[in-house]
């Protein structure tokens, strides 16, 4: 893989795991890659990386990014994006979509993702980000194959098993961590796509949230424009004898039987180690068939190999 240049961004939550950002720096350069504006990763206010300004003139600063940048990272999620949101040059930002740029990360980052995409039309990469991918102790090569794969191949497929029924459509996909896309309900900076394919994951959220965040999607219109939803890890959430057999199986069946939406759950797809790379934005086609899944994309930012 030739050397990149990675531009790092943090938006969101302080870097606490120190040694895991610089674990990845020291891994990045070492496959000949660039890093820059790491100076982030020590900066701290409160429990964000750094102030609102600061936040806020780093994102604004992409617009004048050096040519020579191939990919905006994001150092970690946590939470801290949605307070820049009403702030952001989005005017400025739409020279963003022309370029051969890979914007990408997941978790918190997000609400900035998807205001993005809404209000600059630029599309980027849910996928991973510098400390807890990049700098985790043994790095994911599931990972590391699917996001090279994404950021460089004008049409890519992901494919995956399932338990879901047959179904073939096709669509915009988009999506990305839960609570964000719930959070983003009834503001302007939330797509909204007719043919929409919707992607969820998130952490640390149990069934009965998660069932929540869906029904809050459902009773205000949004999922009666997508064409289906397709569920990736939701990790971190204990049951108890209390839940009684309600688990995420009984959440993703019973919005099928609300909505009518094929549900096409399994995918390798947020904050665990192995992560598949979604271009948020980009056309999709979906095909199930006997428990194989396939989602084909195009239409995103593309590097030159």
């Amino acid at each position: 893989m030739t050397g990149r240049h990675f531009h790092l961004v943090a938006p969101s939550g302080y870097c606490h795991n120190q040694a895991a950002a610089q674990r990845a720096i020291a891994w990045l350069e070492a496959q000949g890659h660039q890093t820059d504006n790491t100076a982030i990763i020590t900066r701290r206010f409160q429990r964000f990386a750094g102030s609102d300004s600061e936040r806020l003139a780093e994102i604004n600063a992409l617009a004048s990014l050096s040519p020579e940048t191939d990919i905006v990272l994001a150092v970690r999620g946590g939470y801290g994006a949605s307070r820049l949101l009403q702030h952001i040059d989005y005017s400025a930002l739409q020279c963003l979509r022309d370029k051969p740029l890979a914007i990408c990360g997941h978790s918190d980052f997000t609400a900035l993702q998807l205001a993005l995409l809404t209000k600059s039309g630029v599309i980027s990469f849910s996928g991973p980000m510098l400390c807890a991918n990049f700098g985790a102790e043994v790095l994911s090569e599931f990972t590391l194959e699917h996001f090279w794969r994404a950021i460089t191949s004008p049409q890519f497929t992901v494919e995956w098993q399932t338990s879901a029924p047959d179904t073939r459509l096709s669509g915009r996909l988009w999506g990305g961590n839960l609570a964000m896309i719930a959070s983003l309900v009834g503001t302007p900076w939330l797509p909204q796509y007719d043919d929409g394919i919707l992607v969820i994951e998130d952490i640390n959220e149990h069934p009965f949230r998660t069932e929540r965040m869906l029904l809050q999607l459902h009773h205000s219109g949004i999922l009666a424009r997508q064409r289906a939803i397709i569920t990736g890890s939701f990790t971190g959430a204990t049951l108890s004898d209390y839940d009684n057999g309600f688990d995420f199986a009984s959440v993703w069946q019973g919005i099928r039987e609300l909505t009518g939406l094929p549900v096409i759950t399994d995918l390798a797809f947020g904050h665990d180690r192995d992560t598949v790379t979604l271009p948020l934005g980009a056309q999709a086609s979906l095909r199930v068939s006997h428990g194989h899944s396939q989602l084909q994309l195009s239409g995103h930012p593309v590097l030159s190999r």
